[in-house]
């Protein structure tokens, strides 16, 4: 992946996390915008995001983001500088449920193996 498509990911993650929290704080307060992943042509992007809560809190959080879906696309258009605004696609990024048990599972192996 160029820079420059490493950049406009991070530019586009930053911005709309920022506009999440800011416009929709106590809808948006369990919601992280964990990474965006723009296509090699700049036409689509899907933007990854985790939930604090059970697979209902997820579920619920992917309605939001669709209902804002519009929203969202004119604050990147407005303050992502880019020929065309992407198609954004969100989707739930349930890596971090897994890790935390990845954590566990290890930490059980090395009180077993005596490990500190």
């Amino acid at each position: 992946m160029s820079n420059r498509l490493l950049r406009v990911n991070q530019l586009m993650q930053r911005e709309i996390s920022a506009y999440l929290h800011q416009h929709y704080g106590s809808e948006a307060v369990a919601i992280t915008i964990t990474s965006v992943e723009i296509t090699g042509d700049l036409r689509e992007a899907k933007v990854y995001y985790s939930v604090f809560g059970e697979e209902d809190a997820a579920a619920k959080a992917g309605k939001f983001l669709v209902r804002k879906l519009r929203e969202i696309r004119e604050v990147v258009a407005k303050n992502v500088v880019l020929r065309q605004v992407p198609l954004l696609e969100f989707v739930h990024d349930n890596h971090a449920p897994r890790t935390l048990r990845i954590e566990e599972l290890l930490a059980e192996i090395d009180k077993k193996e005596g490990k500190p």
